[in-house]
């Protein structure tokens, strides 16, 4: 006999709270609708009652899911652990089969049966589903990096926009206006006033512990001498204003300090898997992750 006349799909629509499941035959015959709530007690649940269906039917489930790295996770893993098939259904076909039907309603049951007819039509052409603990931890911290990430460009605006308040010139200063040394000289000096009776033996020194050895005196008499061509930029509550640029460089340093630990994460995680991406030129530890997140699952 045919596999796909012996099988019993369902395609499950998913979503943070609640899933909804709808149970069909080869013919497109719809056998059952179930909606359940997406933590672990409620799976078992819904597990019997889709095995009452396919005893009465005489058919065997085959479970088709579209996000099973995201709020489909644990419903794939414990079907997986339970023995059953389940098939990783691209969003797009879903996207594709809901807007080539004449039903335009967009529902949770709509959405379960276009998942559920197209593991009817697609049986041999989609992949299982495989929810593995190491790709989703490695999704994680790619999604958990990208937050930083973006956290930070919004935090180094500010600083720009501050520092060109106090410091007219401060592009000049350093090559890289969020390096290590940069970040040590506005948290020490936010603004000219804390350079006053500050000569260029003293910045010097500072310059030189901050930099390894790297800068030294040139770098400082450059410094001095373009916040004298900058003239006054003193302001009003200059404490206040020297507190923020301070807070800023403040909290650049520790997300700096995050993503450091992240991608330390990452790189132990991506050498359990041992693919060698970033063996390959311009692909980096962190380029790698990104594209076993995007595809590992």
């Amino acid at each position: 006999m045919n596999r796909k006349l012996t099988l019993l799909y369902i395609g499950v629509d998913l979503h943070k709270n609640h899933h909804t499941a709808i149970m069909m035959n080869c013919l497109h015959e719809k056998l059952g609708e179930l909606k359940f709530d997406n933590k672990p007690s409620a799976f078992p649940v819904f597990l019997k009652e889709v095995n009452k269906i396919a005893k009465k039917e005489g058919l065997t489930p085959i479970f088709g899911l579209e996000d099973v790295g995201g709020y489909g996770r644990g419903l794939a893993m414990f079907l997986i652990e339970n023995k059953y098939e389940v098939k990783a259904v691209n969003p797009a076909l879903t996207v594709s089969m809901r807007r080539s039907s004449p039903n335009n309603k967009k529902t949770d049951a709509w959405d379960a049966e276009c998942v559920a007819r197209i593991l009817i039509s697609n049986l041999d052409t989609l992949p299982n589903a495989n929810p593995l603990d190491l790709y989703y931890a490695i999704s994680q911290l790619v999604t958990r990096r990208a937050n930083i990430v973006s956290v930070v460009t919004g935090i180094k605006l500010q600083l720009h926009q501050l520092l060109g308040y106090h410091y007219p010139s401060y592009k000049k200063f350093f090559s890289q206006v969020d390096g290590k040394t940069a970040l040590a000289f506005w948290r020490k000096y936010p603004s000219p006033s804390c350079l006053k009776g500050v000569g260029v033996d003293e910045l010097a020194n500072f310059l030189y512990k901050k930099s390894n050895r790297y800068l030294s005196t040139k770098k400082a008499e450059e410094i001095l001498s373009l916040v004298e061509q900058d003239g006054d930029t003193s302001k009003g509550y200059q404490e206040a204003n020297d507190f923020l640029v301070k807070d800023v460089v403040r909290d650049i340093i520790i997300r700096e300090r995050q993503l450091d630990q992240i991608d330390a994460e990452l790189k132990k995680h991506m050498a359990i898997l041992d693919y060698k991406l970033e063996t390959m030129h311009g692909i980096s530890t962190v380029t790698a992750a990104e594209l076993i997140a995007e595809i590992g699952v």
